[in-house]
């Protein structure tokens, strides 16, 4: 099992589906390497309105826009999100 544990988006480039396209590139790259499974560790926030600052390890909702489903919740707004990347 490989891992996606944080992100760095500029600025002036949040909020437009770039943390998609990377968790996208991280399935490719770890598939082509024979990885199984990809698995992050995002907040999925309560309220839409939120601090960029707390979103380093990605959101949920960009999570399931690349593929990923939850697999487990350890509190409230941090789920387990996977991807099965096949053999």
């Amino acid at each position: 099992m490989w891992s996606v544990v944080c992100f760095y988006v500029a600025r002036a480039h949040r909020r437009q589906g770039v943390s998609v396209v990377l968790l996208e590139g991280a399935a490719s790259f770890a598939r082509r390497r024979g990885a199984r499974i990809l698995e992050g560790y995002p907040v999925d926030p309560r309220e839409s309105d939120y601090a960029d600052a707390f979103a380093w390890t990605g959101t949920a909702a960009a999570f399931r826009a690349a593929g990923f489903t939850e697999a487990r919740r350890v509190s409230p707004v941090r789920p387990i999100m996977r991807r099965e990347l096949g053999a």
